[in-house]
């Protein structure tokens, strides 16, 4: 089985414009527009609080926005007749955390959704998943109990789980967050193979050295605005706003760029 998407338009896979979100008297996302083409992986950095994470959660419709509108491949899903669910079918989400159900396998784990919300036979399911981790370097683990893997392997099997629903987009927030620092690398290193599998992702991230290597389209947000995007060379190379050049300064000199 490919992870890679079957092209249904030339349309961007995710468009936002002019979103804004808050917390009660607090704005989170202040007018955010966004496009994310085909088979490209935008990346998201920023402090914390910046609004990153709140974006990736409005773009699944885990969080209501309060103005703007959103489309997924063409198809305005924060219309209030869209199917939040059926949204919800074609993107996978990998949040911090690997929430993986801890009395499953990890092929249980990855089967569920398939079987469960699209409707595969448990045969098929597995056969699938199955491939899925071989490739993806986790076949040996498919019976394992997600207790007796590592924060590095629990975290790439909850990114194969969110592959397994053949996802049209996938949202990756701060996955390596949780994770001791000699664990990033396996993870990171997942993610470069689901990119060259021509998987579309937005990932929200503050590996910032992965960010320049991976990202087609990098995004500064600062205060729920996204001051400044454009390639990984002209962002980290040559930003023009004041504020992200104070940002990667900062990185820079924490020896993380």
């Amino acid at each position: 089985m490919s992870v890679t998407p079957t092209p249904k338009a030339t349309a961007p896979v995710l468009r936002m414009e002019a979103v804004r979100k808050s917390f009660g008297a607090s704005p989170v996302l202040r007018d955010v527009d966004l496009e994310v083409a085909p088979h490209t992986v935008t990346a998201l950095i920023g402090a914390s609080g910046s609004g990153k994470s709140t974006l990736l959660r409005c773009a699944n419709l885990l969080e209501e926005i309060d103005d703007g509108a959103i489309w997924l491949e063409g198809e305005e899903i924060t219309d209030p007749r869209a199917d939040a669910d059926a949204v919800r079918r074609r993107i996978g989400v990998v949040f911090q955390a690997y929430n993986l159900f801890p009395h499953l396998t990890v092929l249980q784990n990855i089967t569920l959704a398939p079987r469960r919300v699209h409707g595969l036979s448990r045969p098929r399911a597995e056969v699938e998943a199955r491939e899925l981790l071989d490739r993806l370097g986790l076949g040996a683990k498919a019976d394992e109990y997600p207790d007796r893997l590592s924060g590095g392997q629990q975290q790439r099997a909850a990114i194969v789980r969110a592959l397994a629903v053949r996802p049209r987009l996938l949202l990756l927030d701060e996955i390596t967050a949780a994770l001791d620092p000699e664990l990033v690398g396996e993870v990171l290193g997942l993610v470069r193979e689901v990119k060259e599998e021509g998987m579309t992702m937005v990932i929200a991230t503050h590996e910032m050295a992965f960010a320049r290597e991976v990202a087609d389209q990098v995004c500064f947000l600062d205060a729920g605005v996204v001051l400044e995007r454009g390639t990984p060379e002209e962002v980290f190379g040559a930003p023009r706003e004041e504020r992200t050049q104070r940002f990667l300064r900062r990185i820079v000199a924490a020896g993380r760029l």
